[in-house]
């Protein structure tokens, strides 16, 4: 089951029907001989049957293993909390003419209202956290302990009804009798994973075998046919089958080949996009910058030389755009991460695509701009194709482009329609991240979004310490991993998985992983490690025992080499 954004907004929209109505019946004067009392009645009810909606979302979510369900719990909770504050604003401004000390008199004399101000109270600060934001800053400990008082809000809201109602308790009692069933599950769920837990530390499981998977892969010989300068520092490799005028597999625009050499006696594996176009089936091109600690990207720029032949597997990867998934595309590199999106801007033109394509390119200098000429050429050509470079160092004076680095701002006064473009986004991770985030603030959906991200082959750790890239961990211009992962329940692999973490690898493939927050803290999508190591920028969710049994969290697991996973 997957929740998209506008299937969210209509759950939002629709919990907002009941009140709406009630408020159409107040404003018709349909609420009864006594509508004060009716309306009072009926927001404190809609409290609680929000409330115990928003406490059923985890149960429901981990037994039908409806992972995206969790994204629904805090709509619930918020519109308990809605109806609780609209519950007794209607009781201090009517039933006691928002006179203050009334109502603290009032509220003082009968019990009930009493239960029901310390059930209101609770659920202020379980409102007040909700935000992800909110998560991060309270920490994953302290934010569920907090929140379990969801459930004291809920006992003190059925209390609070039962002692009110008097004659007929046949609803109230109703509500008592699911929180207790709901309460119920949630201890017995606890203890149970306390005794897989402790099961799991003193008999850890064996490592299953590796098991091969069939797939649509080429992996064969491709001769380099000719070499081309872009810049000073990067240059175009164009790999021909060695017999035959076609290449023996076919490829979407935005998909990369992996290179598999030995050199000094070891065999490496690099990836890298196919920077030509799926329409040109006599070649495939790589573009490659040569790095000066990159191991393989030194060898093809100083070593390599035309009519070598080399082994490959192709192709692979999810970030690709044919033109049928939208019907315009904004595409946003920088330095090389240009490449696949350059097969993108190729595939399209070859096929004279009618959307609007829209390339917004960041580079350091005048020099670093890569296939400046072809993209002035197919401008011209193309009428539905713009194309927008920013220098962020120096620049002559005759150059009259964008300057400055690429911002959320800067993007919206190149490209007004943003929020209804699809998005592509390809370049160094301190550019796409922050950039990923400025766009969700201009109104770009999560789902429009689609992006690629690479580091530096001598970059930083997640620790503070500068080391140089593993071997096998450069992708598509020299820099992210390509690395293998299983996921052993589901008998599923995929190989070249990049920078994605272990979350969207499940997605890719369909298995559905539990999550919320996203942001590391929440602690819902703990998956146990089999075998390999990953990578992970924030760990609070994991106590001493979680370390100790190798679980991770799927939502920050970045693979370091070849990976297995209990899902």
């Amino acid at each position: 089951m997957r929740i998209d954004r506008f299937s969210k907004w209509v759950v939002i929209v629709n919990c907002a029907v009941p009140v709406m109505l009630l408020a159409w019946d107040a404003l018709n004067g349909h609420l009864g001989a006594n509508p004060v009392n009716f309306a009072i009645r009926t927001t404190g009810i809609l409290s609680l049957i929000f409330l115990m909606l928003s406490l059923t979302v985890t149960p429901i979510m981990r037994l039908a293993q409806w992972s995206s369900l969790g994204q629904l719990r805090r709509v619930m909770g918020l519109y308990a909390f809605f109806h609780a504050l609209v519950h007794f604003g209607l009781f201090y401004l009517f039933d006691r003419n928002a006179n203050l000390g009334d109502a603290l008199s009032e509220i003082a004399m009968r019990r009930y209202l009493l239960v029901g101000i310390v059930g209101l109270l609770v659920m202020v600060p379980l409102a007040v956290t909700s935000t992800n934001r909110m998560i991060q800053r309270l920490g994953p400990k302290r934010w569920k302990r907090l929140h379990r008082l969801a459930y004291l809000a809920a006992a003190a809201g059925a209390l609070h009804y039962y002692m009110l109602v008097k004659a007929d308790t046949t609803q109230p009692i109703i509500f008592a009798a699911l929180l207790g069933v709901l309460f119920a599950y949630r201890l017995g769920a606890h203890y149970v994973q306390l005794r897989v837990d402790s099961y799991r530390l003193h008999h850890p499981s064996p490592q299953p075998a590796e098991s091969p998977i069939r797939g649509q892969r080429y992996e064969g010989v491709l001769r380099l046919a000719k070499v081309f300068d872009e810049t000073p520092e990067v240059r175009t490799f164009r790999f021909v089958a060695p017999s035959g005028t076609t290449l023996p597999f076919q490829h979407l625009p935005g998909q990369f080949l992996t290179l598999r050499l030995n050199l000094d006696g070891r065999d490496v594996r690099r990836s890298y996009t196919i920077a030509s176009s799926p329409t040109r089936t006599a070649y495939c091109e790589l573009t490659i910058k040569r790095e000066e600690q990159g191991y393989v990207s030194r060898y093809l720029h100083d070593v390599v030389r035309e009519g070598a032949t080399f082994n490959v597997s192709a192709p692979a990867g999810r970030f690709t755009f044919t033109g049928a998934e939208a019907k315009r595309i904004v595409m946003i590199a920088g330095g090389v991460g240009i490449t696949p999106l350059m097969a993108k801007i190729r595939y399209l033109t070859d096929i004279a695509w009618p959307g609007k394509i829209h390339l917004v390119y960041s580079v350091k200098t005048e020099r670093d701009i890569i296939f400046r000429s072809e993209l002035e050429e197919l401008q011209r050509r193309f009428q539905n194709l713009k194309v927008e470079i920013t220098v962020t160092r120096e620049a002559s004076a005759e150059w009259t482009g964008k300057r400055g680095r690429l911002s959320a701002a800067m993007l919206m006064s190149i490209v007004p329609d943003l929020a209804r473009s699809r998005t592509h986004l390809c370049g160094p991770t301190e550019m796409v991240e922050p950039l990923k985030e400025g766009l969700r603030e201009l109104g770009v959906a999560d789902e429009q979004m689609k992006s690629e991200a690479f580091g530096s082959p001598s970059r930083k750790r997640l620790d503070g310490s500068t080391t140089l890239a593993p071997e096998g961990s450069e992708n598509m211009n020299g820099a992210a991993s390509t690395s293998s992962i299983r996921f052993a329940r589901s008998n599923k692999r995929l190989a070249g998985v990049g920078t994605r973490t272990v979350l969207k690898l499940a997605e890719s493939l369909g298995i559905a992983l539990p999550y919320d927050c996203r942001s590391g803290v929440c602690g819902q999508c703990k998956t146990r490690l089999l075998s390999g190591s990953v990578v992970m920028a924030v760990d609070d969710a994991l106590d001493p025992l979680d370390r100790a049994n190798g679980v991770i969290l799927a939502c920050q697991a970045r693979c370091r080499d070849d990976v297995v996973v209990d899902a």
